[in-house]
């Protein structure tokens, strides 16, 4: 007997098990496909956990806004604590340069309908106590922004999707596409053959392959970042701290406490370190816990448990690759998450299954705007 299903997403990832979720939701036969073993098994088990509606665009404030909304309400809707803490994001700024950018950032973002004000260097010593105050100009915060444990989020995410029908099949990869035309019917694994209606691709790092399986040349490049944890301590501050200064080695770097008390922090590399190694180095530790201490004494005694690299699947631009393919009119791409993929997920997986229904609201359209698969490509997201 064979299979037909209405939709297959490619990727049990950050991006595709919401997509499978909502898709069952809304009564679809859909299946997912992953190489990997289970869900999550890829960069969601690297996500840090962060949660932003504080971009620079559009369609990250609105479908992080939504995804806000998604987890911060799991709990009292299915009764699963996934670690939500809506502690919020903070972007400090000792130079004027940084001041003026985030400031002028706001109008936009205030247009947008993003909950975000201005605190004084006052203000945040407040927020933060201990925060270095030589040069400190003052803040952004956006209060409704938050962090979760991508770990239960996503097995979250998983089981309620069986309960809604939704198959998977893993430690299965998928070697080829089946076509008429520039129609998919079918795609083959390593393991059987599986037809549908549509097809998503959320394949996270593995975009560009499973894109070229079709000719196509997807514009998605992973490169490497580090991140770390501590042991669980006393809370002792509440917003993701945001710093964004060069330095040697650095773009940038930012920390958190999660629900459980433990600090995760990352720091952006510079240059980039392109390629999917997984192998944690010995410059990161170094490199970051010396920014973090100085700009926040309060974290010198900490004790760190472990360290962990994962990848950013990175577009030229900072944008998402996300809708329907004029090549395939069945085939849609949801890729290149810069490493926003866990908090774009839930959100995401929403508007994906209006994608499916072509359902579009007038807010998606100017959503995927800045997501569009045939965009230039031009310019760069500031806070990507």
């Amino acid at each position: 007997m064979i299979n037909i299903y209405d939709v297959i997403v490619i990727g049990a990832g950050s991006v595709g098990v919401p997509a499978t979720m909502n898709l069952a939701k809304n009564k679809m036969k859909v299946l997912c496909i992953d190489e990997l073993s289970s869900p999550g098994q890829g960069n969601n088990k690297k996500a840090i956990g962060g949660v932003r509606a504080s971009h620079s665009d559009f369609g990250k404030i609105r479908l992080c806004q939504r995804s806000i909304d998604i987890f911060s309400s799991w709990q009292s809707k299915h009764g699963e604590d996934i670690g939500w803490h809506q502690g919020g994001y903070s972007y400090v700024a000792y130079t004027e340069e940084d001041e003026k950018l985030l400031k002028d950032l706001m109008k936009l973002q205030l247009s947008y309908g993003l909950y975000i004000k201005w605190l004084s260097a006052e203000e945040y010593e407040k927020l933060v106590p201990g925060i270095n105050m030589e040069g400190l100009r003052g803040a952004t915060f956006t209060p409704e922004d938050g962090s979760c444990s991508p770990l239960l989020a996503i097995n979250a995410f998983y089981f309620k999707s069986l309960e809604y029908g939704a198959e998977y099949r893993f430690n299965e990869k998928v070697e080829e596409f089946i076509l008429t035309d520039n129609t998919i019917n079918a795609v083959k694994t390593n393991k059987g053959t599986y037809y549908a209606k549509q097809f998503i691709n959320a394949s996270g790092n593995n975009a560009r392959e499973l894109s070229a399986l079709l000719g196509l040349n997807c514009r998605v490049i992973p490169d490497s970042h580090e991140g770390a944890i501590t042991e669980p301590v006393k809370r002792f501050f509440e917003p993701m701290i945001i710093d964004m200064r060069a330095d040697k080695g650095s773009q940038n770097f930012y920390f958190y406490q999660n629900s459980e008390g433990q600090v995760v922090f990352c720091i952006t590399p510079d240059p980039p370190i392109l390629g999917t190694d997984s192998d944690s180095t010995s410059e990161f530790l170094p490199l970051c816990t010396r920014r973090m201490v100085k700009l926040f004494p309060k974290l010198k005694n900490l004790k760190i448990r472990r360290q962990w690299r994962g990848q950013y699947p990175m577009t030229p631009d900072g944008f998402p690759i996300i809708g329907r393919l004029k090549e395939y009119k069945n085939f849609i791409q949801a890729v290149g998450m810069c490493g926003q993929g866990f908090m774009l997920g839930p959100g995401l997986g929403e508007l994906l299954t209006r994608i499916v229904q072509k359902r579009l609201s007038r807010d998606d359209k100017q959503i995927l705007k800045s997501f569009d698969p045939y965009r230039s490509f031009f310019g760069m997201e500031k806070f990507k």
